[in-house]
């Protein structure tokens, strides 16, 4: 069961959704931008179940920061682009500034969110602790690959292990999250009072 950075790679690009997203990205011309949560880890659970790797992934989420323009009508025309761009897929996206979360998150959630300095402390506030992957072209014009942001490690990922995040307190929301994602894979295991 491979739980390092190049097996994490090998298995999300798999899914060949994340793989056309992850050629494409850069087309959008964002900054700091990632494909992160559900769709790579969903992918490694599939994979470890024995199922096609796209199997019931829900959406694909990407992180962009652009801390130039809050406005929800700027991420609405990021989130035009990202449709036209990748229409051919034919998968839900969800892209979201980043930089902007803290302007909704306490009226949508009901908890405060202190602003962010970039998508990397975006994916570093993950309910559950293994679920906090993120995953880019290199950027840098001699890089080649993937860059791979895992804040928390990989080893619970490939285990199935879901503690909550251990850098903050998302109090009530854990546990259903946990339960939704135990009813489509049930080996995995819940530890809600587990700090890592």
């Amino acid at each position: 069961m491979p739980a390092g950075t190049d097996g994490f790679i090998a298995d999300v690009l798999q899914n060949r959704f994340n793989r056309a997203i992850l050629q494409r990205l850069g087309g959008l011309k964002l900054p700091d931008t990632w494909l992160v949560a559900g769709c790579l880890f969903q992918t490694v659970w599939n994979l470890r179940s024995g199922h096609a790797a796209e199997a019931g992934i829900r959406d694909y989420d990407i992180f962009y920061f652009d801390d130039s323009d809050l406005s929800a009508a700027a991420e609405e025309r990021v989130n035009q682009r990202a449709a036209l761009l990748f229409a051919d897929l034919g998968v839900p996206l969800e892209i979201k500034n980043q930089a902007r979360v803290h302007t909704w998150y306490q009226d949508y959630f009901g908890r405060p969110y202190t602003a962010l300095g970039s998508s990397r402390e975006g994916i570093d506030r993950f309910l559950v602790a293994c679920t906090s992957v993120g995953i880019r072209a290199r950027s840098d014009p001699a890089g080649d690959g993937f860059e791979v942001y895992a804040p928390h490690g990989l080893n619970d990922l490939y285990h199935g292990v879901l503690r909550p995040n251990p850098t903050l307190d998302h109090g009530a929301l854990f546990e259903p999250k946990c339960r939704d994602y135990q009813a489509r894979w049930p080996w995995l295991t819940i530890q809600p009072n587990a700090r890592e």
